[in-house]
């Protein structure tokens, strides 16, 4: 179960990355929307990142009044595509960390599922293994024997008797 439960830590995003704004900002040349990038608290994983891409995000954007908003996952940043640090910190931020939070709670509840889900298969399965096993020792390849043996020193007489005693 551990390894399907293995983020523990919540993706979340930490801060902009001022490197990577554009250079004319606060000038007359300052483009009115652009892409901002965020860093991650850790590296997303590949249901996060399907999550993040996926229809649901763009729906949850849209219907919280940011159409026009994209957002992609590069390695360990966020590129969150026409926007501005005014409309982020207006609002948008806290948008986009709570559909993160939501992300979370999501995966992980599923993920438990799924473990525990494995871990009652597992469990099944281990069961019919030593019922098959126990089936498999009762089994008696004796000319009319109907019924399992009731102990060991039978077996062993029985041995003796058909030529399998240890030689003296």
């Amino acid at each position: 179960m551990n390894a399907q439960l293995k983020n523990v830590e919540p993706l979340g995003l930490r801060a902009v990355m001022v490197s990577s704004l554009p250079a004319t900002l606060m000038t007359d040349d300052a483009p009115d929307r652009y892409t901002v990038e965020a860093v991650f608290t850790r590296q997303a994983d590949r249901d996060e990142v399907a999550a993040i891409h996926g229809v649901p995000m763009r729906d949850f954007l849209s219907a919280r009044g940011y159409p026009t908003v994209e957002l992609k996952v590069s390695d360990r940043r966020l590129e969150i595509a026409n926007t501005n640090l005014p409309e982020l910190r207006d609002g948008l931020a806290a948008v986009i960390a709570e559909r993160l939070v939501e992300i979370n709670r999501r995966l992980v509840a599923e993920r438990l599922v799924s473990a525990l889900g494995l871990e009652k298969a597992s469990a099944r399965e281990h069961e019919r293994v030593a019922l098959v096993a126990s089936l498999a020792e009762s089994v008696v390849f004796a000319a009319g024997a109907h019924t399992a043996y009731s102990d060991d020193a039978s077996r062993a007489s029985d041995w003796e008797e058909e030529g399998g005693a240890p030689l003296k």
